[in-house]
């Protein structure tokens, strides 16, 4: 998947991308990053990226927010991030947590925003489905068509513990942080219903 990016093209309850992780326990930390290129966030929200488990549909959720940001979302408790101004150009976004501190990182484009809090003390789940382009609303599914992702989404990572910002930088400036969780360049995915594999457009 280097250099490419899936393409969702259109609204839908059934398109989305499963992704397999390598988890063998369960997250004390993560930090995940991607590219994201869509116009909703000038209209409607959107689900971005959606890790559930059994007990917990929004156990990790990343979802666009209409013009307001982006929420961050662990163990089923959300946070917002405003963004200053909202526009239709590829962003490039990377967020942590940490078990110990509770605290959430939030870059977008290579610029952190002010650290917020969420679920001090929690172990996210590892028996896990990961879904990007919808947001679980259940285990694996009960998508809604007016919060899928219209748009591309590429470069998905995801690392066990909280990149550093010169890593931060590093990623946003297209070096190398090996992920040991989702790794883009040896992604392990299947795709469902319309979407399409086709050239990044943010390179």
């Amino acid at each position: 998947m280097h250099k490419k990016a899936f393409v969702f093209p259109k609204e839908s309850a059934d398109s989305y991308v499963s992704l397999k992780a390598q988890l063998k326990k369960p997250l004390k930390a993560f930090t995940l990053c991607f590219h994201v290129y869509s116009e909703l966030n000038l209209t409607c929200g959107y689900g971005i990226f959606s890790y559930a488990i059994q007990k917990q549909a929004n156990e990790i959720l990343i979802f666009g927010s209409k013009s307001r940001g982006y929420i961050v979302g662990v163990g089923g408790t959300e946070v917002l991030f405003r963004v200053p101004e909202t526009t239709a150009a590829p962003a490039h976004i990377c967020t942590s947590w940490e078990s110990a501190s509770g605290i959430v990182e939030f870059w977008l484009d290579g610029k952190p925003m002010v650290r917020k809090s969420l679920r001090k003390g929690y172990t996210v789940g590892s028996e896990v489905i990961i879904i990007v382009g919808q947001d679980q609303d259940s285990f694996g599914g009960d998508f809604d068509i007016n919060q899928s992702l219209v748009g591309d989404l590429g470069s998905v990572n995801m690392w066990d513990c909280v990149l550093s910002p010169e890593e931060i930088n590093t990623v946003y400036l297209g070096g190398t942080v090996i992920p040991n969780v989702l790794n883009w360049r040896e992604l392990n995915s299947e795709i469902h219903g319309e979407v399409f594999i086709k050239p990044e457009l943010w390179s």
